[in-house]
């Protein structure tokens, strides 16, 4: 035990109430009570002796007889009976007398233990408090020295935190001097090279502009030769067209009627057919003049008119068409064609 466990803690109780003090007043209590019942305790009342009262009647006889003293043993019996009864009695009294003062002594001999163990109990009990509150205070010291050095750390890190962040914005403050320095070299000789630049493109601007008149003229003269020419050259295609164009839809008239003219020999008109329908079919021929295919675009509203059409498409294996390759692409590679039959009467 350290001498810190040693030193006497103060509870604030006065002295003449501690367990101590407490325990000895009952023990001498204890004592005079039982010293009392002692000399309290009354003596077993004795029975008085038994005793025979005898007489002796003498009568007159004609003789005399010898006078005969009566037996006085039964007496001496019942006495010495009724002495043994009250010494047997006395031993009774004396054995629980004696048993009595021993469980008197034994309850205080355990009351005083009681009482001794209550004050080891809370002298321990004491003790273990006086532990608690030094424990707690040594954690409660080891937590404020903690805390202490935790903010010792702390004001140690922001310290050096900000010795940090202060190098960096003084490192920052150089590093945006030197680039202003920098930027501002740069821009002097942004603006001598622009000058420059300025200089000789206001030079090459005046050289360019002079080329670019000498060749606007000689532009312009040979746009009016080319436009001259052009213009011949566009009266020579545009009449060559007319001409191809005029030969083209000559051509394809001709074509027209030829396949009308085949078509109408091989369509046959069902008896239902009226001069108001029409049916109007998609033709796609190869430049061989044979049938792709046939689609019916417009509906005359009889299926056996639309079907007639149809079939007299399908009937041709070879349509009539020209040679000439432009005016087949332009007019017979697909085109459309109407069956009714007032047109085609």
């Amino acid at each position: 035990m350290t001498n810190q466990e040693r030193r006497v803690i103060s509870t604030g109780t006065p002295p003449w109430k501690s367990p101590v003090a407490l325990s000895v007043f009952l023990h001498l209590l204890i004592v005079v009570v039982a010293l009392a019942g002692w000399s309290w305790t009354s003596p077993v009342d004795e029975q008085p002796p038994r005793s025979i009262s005898a007489r002796l009647i003498t009568q007159q006889q004609p003789e005399p007889s010898p006078v005969v003293e009566p037996d006085d043993q039964p007496d001496r019996d019942q006495q010495r009976r009724a002495e043994e009864e009250r010494k047997k009695a006395e031993a009774e009294a004396e054995r629980r007398r004696q048993e009595e003062e021993a469980r008197k002594i034994a309850e205080q001999k355990a009351q005083e233990e009681e009482a001794r163990r209550k004050a080891e109990e809370e002298r321990k009990k004491q003790e273990a408090l006086a532990r608690e509150r030094e424990e707690a205070k040594a954690r409660e010291a080891a937590r404020q020295k903690a805390e202490a050095e935790a903010k010792e750390r702390e004001r140690q890190k922001a310290e050096e935190e900000r010795k940090r962040r202060e190098a960096e914005r003084k490192k920052a403050e150089e590093e945006q001097r030197r680039l202003e320095e920098q930027r501002k070299q740069e821009e002097a000789e942004r603006r001598r090279q622009e000058e420059e630049a300025r200089k000789e493109a206001e030079r090459k601007r005046l050289e360019a502009e002079r080329r670019l008149k000498e060749q606007q003229l000689e532009a312009l003269a040979e746009e009016s030769r080319k436009a001259k020419e052009a213009e011949a050259r566009r009266q020579q295609q545009a009449a060559a067209a007319r001409a191809k164009e005029a030969q083209m839809l000559s051509e394809s008239e001709k074509y027209q009627a030829l396949i009308r003219e085949r078509l109408s020999q091989a369509w046959y008109m069902p008896s239902s057919a009226t001069e108001e329908m029409t049916a109007r079919l998609q033709i796609t021929l190869l430049p061989t003049g044979e049938l792709v295919s046939v689609k019916l675009v417009s509906s005359s509203g009889n299926t056996a008119f639309d079907n007639s059409a149809l079939n007299a498409v399908r009937s041709l294996n070879r349509y009539p068409i020209p040679d000439d390759r432009e005016t087949f692409e332009r007019y017979f590679r697909q085109f459309t064609i109407e069956f009714n039959p007032r047109r085609w009467k």
